[in-house]
């Protein structure tokens, strides 16, 4: 499995961060990786994403395996079959107090077709 993982402490309520999490509408606004993404963060429901990744512009069909709101977020996706290529992406909010949080947003991928590490 390999995993890449991203913080940051953002000087705000948890349910500003997760507004602006959930509009996934606005991504293109804010986040150049995911530049288009539709659907429902609500559990079980399809979320679609265009993603820039190391070599092309992908499309993701992606389903809602969490919804925690204001804290926490996941969809999962994969690309031709499951046992190839899959992975889940995960948002979450964590409260440091009132007017801050740290915003952790990690991937995890597995499957056949990931590269080997040497």
């Amino acid at each position: 499995m390999k995993e890449n993982r991203n913080e940051i402490v953002i000087n705000t309520s948890p349910e500003q961060v997760w507004q602006v999490l959930t509009d996934l509408e606005r991504y293109s606004e804010w986040n150049p990786l995911l530049y288009r993404a539709s659907g429902k963060v609500e559990l079980g429901e399809t979320v679609v994403v265009d993603a820039k990744t190391a070599t092309k512009d992908m499309h993701f069909v992606c389903t809602v395996t969490k919804s925690e709101p204001p804290t926490a977020f996941a969809w999962k996706f994969h690309v031709i079959h499951p046992i190839l290529f899959r992975g889940v992406h995960a948002f979450r909010v964590k409260p440091i107090d009132q007017n801050s949080v740290k915003f952790i947003d990690t991937e995890s991928f597995q499957g056949l077709l990931l590269p080997t590490q040497a």
